[in-house]
């Protein structure tokens, strides 16, 4: 066995996939090539590497390594270029360069005892310097970890994302219950770490795969909306997925009913199995929204009639009955719902119940679920409005999410009003309700016609069909909206009619059998036709929506082309290549997953005014930088929230210039186009038709086969989703 030491001076060749590497290192004696599977390496690290010495045909002499270790390098030069290699983010060559100019032999001592004093390098403020520390401790962590990890055949992408999750307790963690994996870590899934656990030596039949498949099966559930699993229908999923006798199933449910892990009910000889949190949730939203409906309101002594006619007097407008029952009942009831389509008046309502409370001297608040929602709210009332998470004080700690207003510190409003309720899910639903005193008034207003939430359960549909709180249902289309055929259209669709196509100014369908030709009509309205006629801007006013994201016509074939067209390649624009996505500094994305802790600031003028936690599936942003030096990339989301990436964040980003119509939701946009095309009957619906037309505030352009417009039309089709608060609601209200 051989050993040599060097600094790695170029790496020639890196499968990802496998870690298989051809590197050169720089030593004492000269140049040479290493090869072998190296969990993680990179430029400018010293490296002892132990193996023999082979001879390939055409690259000559290769040293095969069997163990790599990493050396703190010795000399000035080392450090350097250590510090430069990338492997702690925030670092570049510049910066590199300035620390060890000052700290010569004792950088590494001074960024590790006393990184205080890096502020004295120039560009190197608290923010950068926190950043620097964490880095440079978790590299050193990280190292042992990943080769820890290569012998069950992780790659150090995914190393990188379980170290994140567990940190230090790596190793422990995964050698104790490797299924822990398949829930906590995106991307890995059930059979991936199952096949870690039978590297391990885990039995088949070990209560700890057991439980893990049937938590697997559960969170899969749920991320298609379900809040539980009818008993039958999980073990036999579980089942599919384990191989094993249903028998050790069902044994596992119970302990883990015992655990406390799972809660079961009983309704119509049907066992419902749940997530202790779902179950929970279910539990004090039912009982909540009860509550809420049996106060007895008494603080508003007016004459509502009086009052209505005195709005309609000073804005010149004339309400409709149902606007007027929505508006008395706002008033008289501790919650309510409004539902209604496009154009029936619900934003006018709203304003003019504002307007009421105001004038009687009563605090309104007003959130929708995500920050365009909540935008458009402030636009379009002239009040302030937060997303839900901010007007609850969202803030992310080690034990996981926390709200700084909840029942201990309830919110301080006599109205609180809701839009886009049906974006709610039923978890975030609890955390609001518990904010809401009995006394305060709240209004859900929303379109139950849309797709249900993104996360698990159906809310305002079952608030609706609960029949126990009152609901005002907007059916009548305002006469100024007469004229719209995004509105009438919207309509006929919701109600099964084929639309009015090409006798209108804001509804146009162009007409295209092939996924090619209609791929390039869509780049060709985007680029050109669009923005020329109606003077838009073809990035931030045109908005593609899609039901799919394979496919040519689905989301990552039309970002590309879209992207090549509208954000070109150029000198002096940044980019970063991840994967197979290629980010460009002026690109639209999307970020696809929650994440509860990155920050964001807000500024203006040059200072920071605001400063947040947490950005979240669906929000829009605009890349606006994207440092080689630093390895970051800053995004822009809400035109204002200015959030930090790492490279190694990257993947929680999406190109945008095309998104899925699920992804839409809660947004507007000034113009939508959207392909009609073949695809699954379970996207092909008429539910998923009707949301994407409401999501266009201006224009929407259809381009496709109408023979598939019709089918969506027709097929009616709304996927089930197994949820219980409907029934809940039912039965707490009996116990009164």
């Amino acid at each position: 066995m051989l050993t040599i030491e060097g600094v790695v001076e170029d790496i020639k060749f890196r499968n990802e996939s496998n870690t298989y590497t051809v590197a050169v290192l720089d030593t004492p004696d000269g140049k040479a090539t290493i090869v072998g599977y190296i969990p993680i390496i990179n430029i400018g690290e010293t490296l002892r590497a132990e193996g023999e010495w082979v001879y390939h045909p055409s690259y000559g002499e290769q040293l095969e390594v069997n163990r790599v270790s990493i050396v703190v390098p010795s000399t000035v030069n080392g450090i350097e270029k250590y510090l430069s290699s990338g492997l702690i983010p925030f670092i570049g060559p510049k910066t590199a360069k300035k620390i060890v100019e000052k700290f010569g032999l004792d950088t590494l001592d001074i960024i590790q005892y006393n990184p205080e004093r890096l502020k004295e390098i120039e560009g190197i403020g608290d923010k950068k310097l926190k950043r620097i520390v964490e880095a440079f401790r978790e590299q050193g962590e990280v190292r042992e970890i990943m080769i820890f990890l290569q012998q069950y055949g992780i790659t150090p992408n995914y190393g990188m994302k379980i170290y994140k999750e567990y940190g230090k307790d790596t190793i422990k963690a995964i050698s104790e219950n490797p299924y822990k994996l398949s829930e906590d870590i995106i991307g890995i899934g059930f059979k991936t770490a199952d096949k870690i656990a039978q590297n391990m030596g885990i039995s088949r039949e070990s209560p700890y795969r057991i439980e893990g498949g049937i938590r697997y099966t559960l969170n899969a559930y749920a991320s298609n909306g379900h809040v539980y699993v009818p008993r039958e229908e999980l073990i036999k999923s579980a089942g599919r997925l384990l191989d094993v006798d249903e028998a050790l199933i069902e044994d596992s449910l119970r302990e883990m009913a015992l655990k406390g892990t799972i809660q079961t009910l009983n309704y119509n000889e049907e066992i419902r199995i749940y997530y202790t949190p779902f179950h929970v949730a279910e539990n004090n939203v039912s009982k909540k929204l009860v509550e809420l409906s049996r106060v007895q309101m008494d603080n508003i002594d007016i004459d509502i009639d009086r009052a209505i006619e005195k709005i309609e007097r000073e804005d010149n407008i004339r309400f409709a009955n149902k606007q007027k029952e929505a508006i008395r009942e706002a008033i008289k009831n501790g919650i309510i719902v409004i539902t209604g389509g496009p154009g029936t008046g619900k934003t006018t309502i709203i304003k003019a119940i504002i307007k009421i409370f105001q004038e009687e001297g009563l605090k309104v608040s007003l959130a929708a679920p995500t920050g365009r929602a909540a935008k458009r709210m402030t636009e379009t009332t002239g009040l302030e409005a937060k997303t839900i998470h901010r007007l609850l004080e969202y803030s992310y700690v080690e034990e996981g999410m926390a709200f700084g207003i909840d029942e201990d510190n309830p919110l301080d409003t006599d109205l609180l009003i809701i839009d886009e309720a049906s974006m709610i899910d039923i978890l975030l639903m609890n955390h609001l309700l518990k904010a809401i005193v009995p006394g305060t008034r709240l209004i859900l207003v929303g379109d139950v016609d849309q797709l249900p939430s993104v996360g698990p359960g159906n809310v305002l549909k079952d608030i609706i069909n609960s029949n126990a709180i009152k609901v005002v249902k907007l059916d009548e289309i305002f006469r100024q909206e007469e004229d719209s055929l995004i509105v009438v259209n919207a309509h006929k669709i919701n109600k099964g009619e084929y639309p009015v196509l090409n006798k209108g100014k804001d509804f146009f369908f162009i007409r295209a059998r092939e996924p090619g030709e209609i791929v390039n009509i869509i780049v060709e309205l985007c680029r050109d036709r669009l923005p020329k006629y109606y003077g838009l801007d073809p990035i931030n006013d045109i908005q593609v929506l899609t039901p799919m994201k394979k496919g040519e016509v689905g989301i990552n074939s039309l970002n590309k082309h879209l992207q090549q067209v509208l954000n070109p390649k150029a000198k002096h624009k940044g980019e970063k290549q991840v994967g197979e996505e290629i980010y460009r500094v002026g690109d639209k994305v999307m970020q696809i997953k929650n994440n509860y802790s990155i920050e964001w600031e807000i500024v203006r003028e040059g200072m920071v005014v605001e400063k947040g936690e947490g950005i979240f599936n669906g929000d829009f942003g605009k890349i606006v930088d994207i440092d080689e030096e630093d390895r970051i990339m800053k995004v822009v989301f809400d035109e204002e929230k200015e959030v930090e990436y790492s490279f190694n964040q990257l993947d929680e980003l999406k190109l945008s210039y095309a998104t899925t119509v699920h992804k839409s939701q809660g947004s507007e946009f000034p113009v939508v186009v959207m392909p009609i095309y073949w695809g699954p009957p379970m996207l092909l619906t008429r539910n998923l038709l009707y949301t994407a037309i409401t999501r266009a505030k201006e224009l929407i352009v259809l381009v496709g086969d109408e023979n598939y417009l019709k089918r969506m039309v027709d097929n009616n089709r709304i996927t089930k989703r197994y949820s219980s608060l409907d029934i809940k609601i039912k039965s707490v209200l009996s116990i009164f």
